[in-house]
């Protein structure tokens, strides 16, 4: 399936909350990165590197941004909330990343997408991808990072 401007949709998009899913981080909450240790440092039952396929990241500036797009992928972390901590880390990360389901004002949109660990499995989780709006800018204008590693930036 293809959306209007011809990008493939590679899965269901959804927001609800109501299944517990680790999430794929790839920005300022890797390990080492600003936020890691302000929202995750003792909510975490795991940690694993990861890539999400089908995106690529721009430079936001100063923070990142995954975007959909075909053939490209995207290096962060695969991160298991312990399950004593789940619901209070999911509202934190919707505030950190400033998004409100259903709010166009709302920068990112939290989706379940599968992210591909190390060995080459797969998993179910929440990544924050760039809402449509901003989507559009980034591919227009914005600054991609090559090679999909936020790290790799500087």
């Amino acid at each position: 399936m293809r959306s209007r401007r011809g990008y493939r949709i590679v899965s269901v998009i959804t927001s609800d909350p109501g299944t517990p899913l680790p999430f794929f981080v790839y920005g300022t909450l890797r390990p080492g990165e600003a936020n890691h240790d302000l929202f995750l440092w003792g909510r975490t039952a795991s940690e694993e590197p990861a890539r999400l396929p089908d995106a690529a990241l721009y430079d936001g500036p100063g923070h990142p941004y995954a975007v959909e797009c075909p053939g490209t992928h995207v290096y962060g972390e695969l991160v298991t909330a312990r399950p004593d901590t789940y619901s209070e880390l999911l509202a934190a990360l919707d505030r950190l990343e400033e998004y409100l389901p259903g709010d166009p004002r709302s920068l990112y949109e939290r989706v379940a997408r599968h992210a591909v660990r190390a060995d080459g499995t797969t998993a179910s989780a929440w990544v924050y991808l760039a809402a449509p709006r901003v989507a559009a800018r980034l591919r227009a204008t914005g600054t991609l990072v090559e090679g999909g590693d936020w790290r790799s930036r500087r």
